[in-house]
């Protein structure tokens, strides 16, 4: 065969699928129905595509027509209240709404992502009946049966056992994780209760030459903690925990405390879901009895301490935010203290262009527990005992920009998952 005939059907096959693709009419049916941007705490984007083809989903929050933002809080069962804002934009400004959704502990992730599809199908209707697609929606009603209310014999407590554990190892190298929990929960409108026992081990092997014994790195915890919380209005909160632990990483065999506590909100409890700015002040008691004696001489001792914090969380159409700043101090010697900062932010600087950032910082000189005795390079390296330190930190940050197109409807599955290696990382 002629090269340049070779040329010229190669060529011809290589655009063909240009024009199948310019010949549709996806370009006119897009400026007919509104652009749709999702953002928030937890949603299926590909399911929720499939499910709901009648709209355009973007990816820029400036464009779209419609932003909806998923935002979620833990309940009392252990499930989760969705609370689902749409906001108008442009030509839809003024037109809002809110929705909610409360899953059950038990429910599966399909049921959730059915249940909130069909919630963002009817908040969608209202800016769909504005466009020509709203002749080609089909709206059905199924008459049901009133389910009648059960009784709760448990009183809206909640229990859950847990088993949990991991295993995993090379040819010089072993390690196990083991940790066994028992929890009890009850959350009304007025009081919230919180149960927690719990045991943690972790036991890791490493082998450096056929003559000498492997190295052992152990570490367990176990512990009880307890919370009660009482609601006092929309604004003010009063508690208390108690709680008793003991860890091999800490130098602690036993330590008991107790820390009243009270809260105030500066915003509503109520709107929680999109902003909170709470103010919260906890004294407190603390026993200690330490498996080595301590670098200031002690077995055991008693010990007065306070708390202070404050704390922002933010979820609205730019982005989202949590700043907390916590400071404690001993109350026998003033220079034991701690202060932590803490931050998360996730903002949608300009068309395109995002930022986020999280992270800690923390000044630490209360480390009373640190034994007296120099650690090992063993137990350095392996960090089976807490090191001194006046510092920590940690920081994540990221930039991120966007462009082409501004459209995402397509959802193709393929080959997700595939590669020539597959490794499970703990």
């Amino acid at each position: 065969m002629n090269v340049k005939v070779y040329g010229v059907l190669v060529l011809s096959l290589l655009l063909i699928p240009c024009l199948i693709h310019a010949s549709t009419p996806t370009d006119s049916l897009r400026e007919n129905i509104p652009k749709v941007y999702i953002s928030g705490d937890w949603y299926d984007i590909d399911f929720i595509k499939t499910e709901i083809p009648f709209v355009n989903y973007v990816i820029d929050r400036t464009v779209a027509d419609v932003h909806i933002l998923i935002t979620t809080e833990t309940t009392g069962s252990g499930g989760a209240a969705y609370t689902i804002t749409f906001i108008g934009q442009h030509n839809y400004k003024g037109m809002s709404d809110t929705l909610k959704y409360i899953s059950g502990r038990s429910d599966t992730e399909d049921i959730i992502r059915r249940e909130i599809a069909k919630l963002l199908k009817l908040g969608l209707m209202r800016y769909i009946a504005r466009t020509p697609v709203a002749d080609e929606i089909t709206i059905s009603f199924e008459k049901k049966e009133v389910p009648t209310v059960p009784v709760d014999r448990w009183k809206n407590w909640v229990f859950s056992i847990g088993v949990h554990g991991s295993f995993n190892g090379e040819q010089l190298m072993k390690y196990q994780f083991i940790k066994l929990s028992l929890s009890a929960n009850r959350t009304t409108e007025e009081w919230k209760t919180r149960f927690s026992i719990y045991y943690n081990h972790n036991l890791s092997s490493f082998k450096i030459s056929d003559t000498l014994p492997p190295i052992l790195s152990l570490s367990e915890s176990r512990g009880f903690t307890m919370y009660i919380v009482k609601s006092i209005n929309d604004h003010w909160s009063i508690g208390g925990w108690p709680s008793i632990y003991s860890s091999t990483y800490d130098n602690m065999k036993i330590a008991f405390s107790l820390s009243p506590a009270i809260e105030y909100n500066i915003f509503p409890y109520s709107q929680s879901t999109s902003r909170k700015l709470c103010l919260a002040y906890m004294p407190g008691y603390e026993h200690n009895r330490y498996y080595e004696e301590t670098l200031f001489g002690k077995f055991s001792e008693g010990l007065l301490d306070e708390c202070i914090s404050i704390t922002l969380n933010t979820k609205q159409r730019w982005g989202s935010t949590t700043i907390s700043l916590l400071g404690s101090h001993y109350f026998h010697d003033f220079t034991k203290n701690r202060l932590t900062l803490f931050s998360s932010l996730s903002l949608q600087l300009i068309k395109g262009l995002s930022f986020s950032v999280f992270g800690s910082v923390s000044l630490i000189r209360d480390q009373l527990s640190l034994p007296k005795r120099g650690l090992t390079p063993e137990e350095i390296m392996l960090r089976i005992r807490q090191l001194a330190t006046q510092y920590d930190y940690f920081m994540f940050m990221g930039l991120t920009y966007s462009f082409g197109s501004l459209y995402s409807n397509v959802v193709n599955p393929r080959l997700e998952r595939a590669g020539r290696h597959f490794v499970i990382r703990w």
